[in-house]
């Protein structure tokens, strides 16, 4: 058995274990969904930290700076920028609301604020688009398992999905937070050691600027390539209204705790984001024919960098997957047992038989992430993109709408979701992808949604003007 696997075993069965025996404690569905509201700022932030940084966030944002450069740093910075405005803006008065109404999901804040038709529709919208952001998390272990162990890339999809299936089913958010917390002191000593190595191997901090075949733009931070500033339309809104990140916010004990933990997360995302940037030129250093851009990273660790800390590499990014996967099941076994079996199938169901639900979920979501990062294989940021530009057109105006605009109501967000929604599938479609210059079908789907938002509310605030006395 070589180093690689032998590290990767052990490290598996270590978060298995700690999982199984957090979740010991955890017998009702308050302790399941949201920790018993008793995370404080460390693991508030451990537990965001490592939903936040993931497949995405290496392999793909690896990828994306091979290719493109210094501007791959908004990919992850504009999760930093987007978690600013959750910690500050949304979190805190969110939060305050969910404890006092004893809100599990985001859900429920949507059926509190919009009715049952909005909550249903959101719930049956965004368990499509969460399986495509696991089933990317899954892709990213199967080719890191396929460049560094030899293994097919659905074996290392299999193992991932495993290991984050039996920890987070066994006590939810609780259990996800403590293994958390280890995955994050582990995964941030290794890319302390992992940056440096890379950066040595191509040759020094000069080097990574002279990368032969390099495009125009590959040294522009703004806008190079496909990445740039306009990830933030794509990435932002989704980091300030996740139901995943949200319902982490409502396990915290205060709203110090929010504004501590979530900030906290965002200026780490913000300096983490070069992190990438460097491995990714890096790689275009060292191997500037790659077929494939997300083998930029497996293929430095298995080529061009000591047998340790290749090593330790592949277990700090099997561990970013991981974490962030369990983030997604957190979503897709609180929506499913929460926001539709209890609400629309069986409303009279026990606490133990939700539970038992939410479980039950979380194995089958695990399940079908496996199958379908297997069967059609999609590119990690394809499939998180399909997550993002549906979390942030679905969810970014009725959540903030709903928190401080007292007039906005049903109809104002059916609008925005069905415009949002429609217009965002058309540029999509009629673009191939491209959007229409600046404006990418997640900045159109988004600006249709509040322009439909507003266009309701000024209807209906004059339909039901009463009449003037001559």
């Amino acid at each position: 058995m070589n180093l690689h696997l032998t590290l990767l075993l052990g490290y598996s069965l270590v978060q298995i274990g700690l999982g199984l025996w957090i979740g010991r404690r955890v017998k009702t569905t308050e302790e399941f969904f949201v920790a018993g509201r008793r995370l404080g700022p460390g693991l508030l932030f451990a537990t965001l930290v490592a939903a936040n940084i993931g497949a995405g966030s290496t392999v793909g944002a690896t990828g994306l700076a091979y290719r493109d450069g210094l501007s791959a740093w908004w990919w992850v910075g504009s999760a930093g920028l987007g978690s600013l405005a959750l910690a500050f803006f949304v979190g805190p008065r969110i939060r305050r609301l969910a404890a006092e109404h004893d809100w599990r999901t985001v859900g429920d804040f949507l059926e509190f604020r919009y009715g049952g038709a909005v909550r249903g529709i959101v719930a049956a919208l965004l368990w499509v688009g969460t399986l495509a952001i696991l089933a990317g998390q899954l892709v990213a272990m199967g080719l890191v398992f396929h460049a560094v162990l030899g293994l097919r890339p659905e074996v290392g999809s299999l193992i991932g999905g495993a290991v984050m299936t039996i920890y987070f089913t066994a006590g939810g958010l609780l259990t996800a937070a403590w293994v958390n917390a280890l995955q994050l002191v582990v995964e941030l000593a290794v890319y302390a050691a992992l940056v440096p190595a890379a950066v040595s191997s191509a040759g020094g901090w000069g080097a990574l600027a002279s990368a032969p075949g390099t495009p125009p733009g590959y040294l522009d931070f703004w806008q190079g390539g496909g990445s740039g500033w306009v990830y933030l339309a794509l990435l932002g809104p989704a980091f300030v209204i996740s139901p995943g990140l949200l319902q982490k916010v409502y396990g915290a004990r205060d709203d110090r705790a929010v504004r501590i933990g979530v900030g906290a997360n965002a200026l780490l995302l913000l300096a983490f984001a070069f992190v990438p940037v460097v491995l990714g030129m890096a790689a275009r250093v060292l191997h500037p024919d790659l077929v494939r851009r997300e083998m930029a990273l497996p293929t430095l660790l298995v080529q061009d960098l000591p047998p340790l800390i290749g090593a330790l590499g592949l277990v700090a990014i099997f561990s970013t997957e991981v974490n962030t996967a369990d983030a997604i099941l957190f979503m897709l076994s609180t929506s499913l047992s929460q926001d539709l079996y209890r609400r629309f199938v069986n409303p009279r169901a026990s606490d133990a038989m939700v539970l038992k639900v939410a479980r039950g979920a979380a194995i089958a979501g695990g399940t079908l992430g496996v199958m379908f990062a297997v069967v059609l294989s999609p590119t990690v940021i394809d499939a998180l993109s399909i997550f993002y530009v549906l979390l942030g057109v679905c969810l970014f105006v009725p959540v903030v709408a709903g928190l401080y605009l007292k007039r906005v109501g049903t109809p104002e967000a059916l609008a925005a979701i069905a415009a949002g929604v429609a217009t965002m599938l058309a540029t999509y479609l009629a673009t191939g992808g491209r959007g229409f210059g600046l404006f990418s079908p997640a900045l159109v789907g988004l600006v249709t949604g509040m322009v439909a938002c507003a266009l309701v509310a000024v209807g209906r605030r004059a339909y039901h003007r009463p009449p003037e006395v001559p």
